[in-house]
């Protein structure tokens, strides 16, 4: 039985991405479509590994990172070292996104404290030279 493929459009409409972004991660080695002269056909495994590679991105992890993942994938140990290896990346990368976050926290107050600054100034100064 032939295996199910979908063409480089329907990756697109699927998981919402460009031609490149596809091309981009078959020229990194991450994904593997089968040619078909010069079409691409996207198999199964293929829709996997780009829905995983979407989900890393999104998390913030680099394509290096991303690529032993993947790799990791095809030894044989039912994914446990796979699994570790993802968890102590996810962990490493939620400490970061913490940081940021209590970073972003801080720059937000001190920008609203700005403005609410530049506001009193704007109205004093309204004020002030309408009496005029």
């Amino acid at each position: 039985m032939t295996e199910v493929t979908k063409s480089i459009r329907e990756m697109c409409e699927i998981f919402e991405v460009t031609a490149r972004t596809l091309r981009f991660y078959e020229a990194k080695e991450l994904l593997f479509p089968e040619r078909q002269g010069t079409r691409r056909l996207f198999t199964r495994r293929d829709s996997a590994r780009l829905k995983l590679i979407l989900r890393g991105k999104k998390f913030g992890f680099s394509l290096e990172e991303i690529r032993q993942l993947l790799n990791m994938y095809d030894l044989d140990d039912a994914q446990a070292t796979q699994l570790q290896e993802t968890y102590r990346i996810g962990c490493e990368r939620l400490t970061d996104m913490k940081h940021q976050q209590g970073e972003l926290s801080d720059a937000i107050g001190d920008l609203q404290s700005q403005l609410k600054q530049i506001q009193i100034t704007l109205t004093k100064t309204i004020s002030d030279h309408s009496i005029i």
